[in-house]
């Protein structure tokens, strides 16, 4: 079973919990397992994560609606209170933001009830996801968005391998940099597997599943 490690930042509520192996996605293989999930439960740690992301959006950029892709929902509404605080330069004309998650029907097919399409409709919204790498989610969301009538101001993420999606910026507190040797492949194009060596485990932004 492969190590769990932790990159660490100058602020000791945001690291990257990782794990170097041998792991499947819904899309890809990859050799990094990265686990969000104290960052997207424990306050502590979403407050601190949420105060890095809006760095990207002072000043300049409106803020109406917040999408919440991954189970973000409590990085998202302290994203929301960052950027609707006294002493915050934020453009959002009404001075609050809604925080919002998508529902998803055969096929992984995005959509959105009645009751919330007023919150996508002419509003500005901020894709947040945990991670953004193959960008199949993302584009969902994306298009979701757009069908909806809504105008994206940005992606944001905890790690991304990609600076933008279909002409979106994406914006991330990690990068593949970070983890140096980083690699994601195909399925039937995985040398890891053409060495022979068995997946450890099928993950996705929701957690690890050993095998």
């Amino acid at each position: 079973m492969s190590r769990e490690y932790k990159i660490r930042t100058k602020n000791k509520n945001v690291f990257l919990r990782v794990r170097k192996g041998h792991f499947a996605t819904m899309h890809s293989h990859i050799n990094y397992y990265i686990d969000v999930t104290t960052q997207k439960t424990r306050l502590s740690e979403a407050n601190a994560v949420a105060k890095e992301m809006v760095s990207a959006y002072r000043a300049r950029t409106i803020v109406d609606t917040i999408l919440c892709l991954d189970g973000t929902e409590v990085i998202g509404a302290c994203v929301a209170e960052e950027l609707t605080r006294d002493d915050f330069v934020n453009l959002n004309a009404h001075q609050t933001i809604y925080v919002i998650s998508p529902e998803f029907i055969g096929g992984g097919q995005m959509i959105f009830r009645d009751n919330l399409v007023p919150m996508l409709a002419n509003k500005h919204v901020l894709i947040l996801a945990a991670s953004v790498t193959t960008g199949k989610s993302a584009l969902a969301a994306i298009d979701a968005i757009n069908y909806y009538g809504g105008r994206i101001v940005g992606i944001s993420s905890i790690f991304a391998t990609v600076n933008e999606c279909d002409g979106h910026p994406v914006h991330s507190i990690f990068n593949p940099h970070d983890l140096g040797d980083y690699q994601s492949f195909k399925p039937h194009q995985c040398p890891i597997c053409q060495r022979g060596e068995k997946i450890e485990a099928l993950v996705n932004s929701y957690g690890y599943s050993a095998l």
